[in-house]
């Protein structure tokens, strides 16, 4: 994991959530790992900023579900839905999975402080895997139909885990997609690779989501570039909201506790001084 001095708090407000018993509209299966929930919440669709997240758990399910966070991968703010991407890997997210279409959640939301893109950046660099890519499918909806170029590498174990596709291919992004079976996604090559592609006419913005890994290259890239960069952090938590404290971003200082997950991020300011919010 990144440690906590390594990451640049962000600032500005942390949005107003709402907590509410929202509609399942669909909860279908991607994959034998991954599921589409698509739920409607017209509140959480207007609001939420790219980047951000919700809490969701199961609605009147037997046995206690602590709710789980889920990053935001698509919302239509005119339909008012919004759809999460997410992984089948433990009791809660099975339960998740049981809900049948027209029964309901609980969702709190939006949380967080989400991703900054800058007035000044025209090329956007997504790099992600798994399911972390899902953090950053709304940057590319924000930003198409702009002057700002979006290109993405999308990593996975193999074509089945490359998440994202679809949405960023429906924004007009630029996609790479490499994976570990086809021997296409270890890092070393991986930098060579976008060393050649991008050299000439680099981004002025990197985000990352997914992999320590990939997060390094991230900050790798983004010196050599002379681009800023920034990183969504996946973490278990309880509440979503910094009432528990169980999401620091590493160990603190023994005097500071570190950022909090929920509170400070999920995104937050790597490799150098990070864009601010107004």
């Amino acid at each position: 994991m990144i440690a906590s001095a390594e990451l640049g708090l962000l600032g500005g407000d942390l949005p107003t959530p709402v907590s509410e018993r929202a509609p399942v509209l669909a909860n279908r299966a991607l994959s034998d790992r991954y599921r589409s929930l698509r739920l409607r919440s017209a509140m959480i669709a207007q609001r939420a900023r790219a980047g951000q997240f919700v809490m969701v758990a199961p609605d009147a399910r037997p046995g206690t579900v602590l709710p789980r966070p889920m990053a935001i991968y698509t919302r239509d703010a005119e339909r008012g839905v919004v759809e999460i991407v997410y992984g089948v890997v433990g009791d809660g997210t099975r339960s998740l999975a049981a809900v049948a279409e027209g029964e309901h959640v609980v969702v709190t939301g939006p949380l967080g402080h989400g991703f900054t893109i800058a007035d000044e950046t025209r090329h956007v660099l997504l790099i992600g895997r798994g399911v972390g890519t899902c953090a950053m499918t709304s940057v590319a909806q924000d930003l198409a139909g702009t002057p700002v170029r979006v290109s993405a590498v999308l990593s996975g174990r193999d074509p089945t885990a490359v998440l994202g596709e679809d949405v960023l291919r429906g924004c007009g992004a630029e996609l790479l997609l490499v994976t570990d079976a086809e021997g296409t996604s270890p890092v070393s090559a991986l930098r060579e690779r976008l060393h050649r592609v991008f050299d000439d006419d680099p981004p002025q913005q990197i985000l990352t989501s997914g992999s320590e890994r990939l997060t390094r290259l991230a900050v790798q890239l983004a010196a050599r570039w002379r681009a800023s960069a920034q990183v969504s952090i996946e973490a278990h938590m309880a509440c979503g909201l910094g009432y528990c404290h169980g999401c620091a971003a590493g160990g603190g200082d023994g005097t500071l506790e570190a950022p909090l997950v929920c509170r400070d991020g999920p995104v937050f300011g790597i490799g150098g001084e990070p864009a601010r919010r107004s």
